[in-house]
């Protein structure tokens, strides 16, 4: 059997969530990025302790959706796969273009950008093509993308920017081969200026981490 595989293009069209509303009193904007499994109207819950009148939320959604479980009842969504993938990414930064874009961040506010688990890859993807002025960048719990290059994360010196690297110590995805290797991918990219926090617990999200980050 012989195949061919050809492209397209079409316009296409996405949710995402906030969180709060944006107003003279707004401090903080924060571009969060969900794991995989998740809807971002969900995973919005965990940022809900911090104060409403300083904190506004922007909750991406991942594009590709599926039911979870094999159950057919709840459903989650996942950002990229392995299929693709240079494609995929090509269209999940086209659409937070557009989010970031329609927001109009004021630049009296502070960005924070964070990632969870497959969200990393995506936060990190992100700021390296964008290059946003952002005060912090917050890695929890995920891995590295690989074709990243510490030249990508120059203007996190240029612009102050904290990066802070949350990582759980019983995290089932990690073992002490990934550690060190992600440590020293961490180093690489960073040039040593990125937080390594080592918390209690495993592959999961702590409001209680989240209230004392920043």
């Amino acid at each position: 059997m012989h195949t061919t595989e050809k492209q397209v293009s079409y316009r296409t069209t996405n949710t995402y969530e906030t969180l709060n509303k944006m107003s003279e009193k707004t401090k903080n904007v924060w571009i969060v990025f969900h794991g995989i499994g998740f809807l971002s109207r969900y995973f919005l819950k965990y940022f809900d302790e911090l104060p409403p009148e300083e904190n506004y939320f922007i909750a991406p959604q991942a594009p590709s959706k599926y039911y979870l479980k094999n159950e057919y009842r709840h459903v989650g969504a996942s950002w990229l796969t392995k299929e693709n993938t240079a494609l995929e990414k090509k269209n999940v930064l086209a659409y937070l273009d557009a989010v970031f874009e329609v927001e109009k961040i004021p630049e009296t506010c502070k960005l924070i950008v964070f990632g969870f688990s497959q969200g990393v890859s995506i936060a990190m993807r992100w700021a390296a093509y964008q290059k946003p002025r952002c005060e912090h960048l917050i890695l929890y719990a995920g891995g590295i993308p690989t074709e990243l290059e510490p030249s990508d994360f120059d203007f996190i010196k240029d612009y102050g920017t904290k990066v802070k690297v949350l990582i759980g110590n019983q995290d089932e995805y990690i073992n002490e081969d990934r550690l060190r290797d992600e440590s020293k991918k961490i180093e690489l990219l960073f040039n040593g200026k990125a937080e390594q926090v080592i918390y209690e617990g495993g592959h999961e999200i702590k409001k209680e981490l989240i209230n004392a980050l920043i």
